[in-house]
């Protein structure tokens, strides 16, 4: 699946993370499903390690479960405000997602970079209600695709918004774009 980092860092932990959070959450792999909106078939292939995952079903097994998205991508040795984990990849080969760190807020806070190659494009599905996103740009001009319209972000300047809604990320400088992006939920 396009968009997925190799499985080699993050991914790597997924499957075993989900199976464990799962069993201690007393669930079985019919009742995630249901209470994640997720098939049971792709619940099974990601905890064998045999399928990919989209960021925003990350998302949803980790509210099923009643856990942080970093509880489920995290590598279960390493500390855990302390992260760097690249999570996701685009079309260019500049254009990556990586969580940094998080810390606990209501639910939690996550703190992200991210880098975009000319031209490319990140696409989420909306996060809970009540989740909110932060963007500041240090390279280039991003525009941040929202319900109500798109936001253009120039270096030097920020963005604050809701991510209970479809959004999206798009590089349209004519060179590398580099932000820094906090999740808080």
């Amino acid at each position: 699946m396009h968009n997925q980092p190799p499985r080699s860092d993050v991914l790597s932990h997924v499957g075993r993370n989900l199976r464990l959070l799962r069993q201690r959450a007393g669930m079985s792999q019919a009742a995630l499903a249901d209470a994640s909106g997720l098939s049971r078939r792709m619940i099974v292939n990601v905890e064998a390690g045999d399928k990919n995952i989209s960021l925003s079903s990350l998302d949803r097994l980790a509210e099923a479960l009643g856990v942080g998205f970093v509880d489920i991508v995290s590598d279960p040795e390493a500390e855990t405000r302390r992260i760097d984990a690249l999570v996701w990849r685009g079309e260019d080969p500049a254009s990556i997602g990586m969580i940094q760190a998080s810390t606990p807020a209501r639910k939690e806070a996550q703190l992200w970079s991210w880098s975009l190659g000319v031209g490319d494009r990140y696409a989420a599905e909306p996060d809970p209600d009540g989740w909110h996103e932060m963007i500041s740009v240090v390279q280039g001009r991003l525009r941040v695709t929202l319900a109500e319209g798109p936001l253009t972000i120039e270096a030097g300047d920020y963005a604050v918004y809701s991510s209970a809604q479809p959004y999206a990320y798009e590089n349209v400088a004519t060179e590398i774009t580099r932000f820094v992006r906090v999740v808080v939920s």
